[in-house]
Formats: C-alpha cells, structure tokens, sequence
C-alpha cells in the first residue's frame, strides 16, 4: 500500500512539472533599440566669394580661394548632430571660355585643383581633388548668369563635376573649405601653378549634410 502511494504521488507530480512546463510563456527577447532617424537637408554654406547662380541648374555656384586661414574660407555651418556627420559637395574646376577660341580650336585647358576641408581650428579633415579638361562648349557644367557676355553670362564657368564626400566629427560645428594649389596644362602645353593667397582655383555647389540630429537639451 505504501509503495503503491509513492507511485501515485511520483505520477501526480510529474503530471504537474509535464502541465507547468506545456503552458509555460516563452521568453519574450527584448525589443531593438528604435532606428536612428537621419536627416539630409541643403547645408548652409557662407560663400566669401560667389561666383553666382547656374543659368540651367539654378545651383549656386561658389569660388573656393586659396588662404591658410579658416577663417576666410567657404564655412559650412553644421547643424546640432549626434555622431558622424556627411557632408557631400560637387566640386569644379574654374574655366574662362573664350567663343573665339573655340572657333579656332585653341581652347584645350586641362585643370587640376586641390582643396582642404579643415576645422575652424585648422585641423585638416581632408583634401579633395577634382581634374577636367575642356575643348568645347558643351564641355562646361553650366553658365553662371549676371555677367556681361551674351545672354547675360559670366565668361567663367565650372568644368568637370567630382562629387565629395567627408565624414565630419560629432564635435565639430563648422568647417571651412580653403584652395591649395591649381594646376593647368594649356593647348601650348606649358603647365602653370598656382598657390599663392586670394586665387580663386576650384568651385563648389550642391552641399548637403546628412545627420542624425541631437536630442533637444534637457532631454
């Protein structure tokens, strides 16, 4: 009789753990953390020297100086962001076009320019470099409207299109674009440099930033 209660009370627990363990919840795995929302948006770009605005594109053109002082760059002030901060620019060489001679078929120009991307204490991030050539007119990028040539054009123009990308630190608030050096190669085929202060050597236009933005303070 004893042993026959043992059995009995060993089945009725075993019944119990077999019911408990069948109607145990599984164990919920925690949830991701929510998806970093990011923002593209047009960068705000303080240009010391404009060139102007695309006729076609209606882009805003602007000159890129040469200099060693951030200061007296293009500044591109950068929104409040968490973590790494894109920022993403087309960059042209400078040409002078000339009608007479591309009639005459002297208008070869090959450029190489080269800018830094620096912060305002002069900590250079990077250096970008775009290279084109020109022959013809539909070699040109756009014309820039408010100059005296006909239909209202400037005779300078961008040339050649090299889009660039900078990650920028999470401390920076603005950054600065400065000229370093320009390289041109002529139909006569003599290469001329140029670095010396103050020399417009390369255009920028289409800036954008993509960022996460910070959280509102007191948050």
């Amino acid at each position: 009789m004893f042993r026959w209660h043992l059995a009995a009370c060993a089945l009725a627990l075993a019944a119990v753990s077999l019911q408990a363990q069948t109607t145990a919840k599984p164990t919920r795995k925690p949830a991701p953390p929510p998806a970093r929302r990011t923002t593209t948006a047009p960068a705000d770009v303080g240009c010391p020297s404009p060139l102007g605005t695309g006729v076609k594109s209606k882009q805003l053109f602007c000159d890129v100086l040469t200099g060693r002082d951030p200061a007296r760059g293009v500044i591109i002030r950068l929104p409040p962001h968490r973590g790494l901060l894109i920022l993403r620019f087309d960059l042209h060489n400078r040409h002078t076009y000339s009608e007479e001679e591309v009639r005459a078929k002297k208008a070869f120009a090959a450029y190489t320019a080269t800018i830094g991307v620096l912060t305002l204490d002069n900590t250079l991030l990077t250096r970008a470099v775009v290279s084109s050539e020109f022959r013809r007119a539909e070699d040109l990028v756009d014309r820039v409207g408010g100059g005296a040539g006909p239909g209202g054009v400037k005779a300078v123009a961008p040339v050649g299109a090299e889009p660039i990308v900078v990650e920028i630190p999470a401390d920076a608030t603005e950054v600065s674009l400065l000229g370093e050096k320009l390289s041109i190669v002529r139909a006569d085929g003599v290469p001329a440099n140029y670095s010396a202060p103050g020399r417009p050597v390369a255009i920028i236009s289409n800036a954008t930033v993509e960022y996460t933005p910070a959280p509102a303070r007191g948050r």
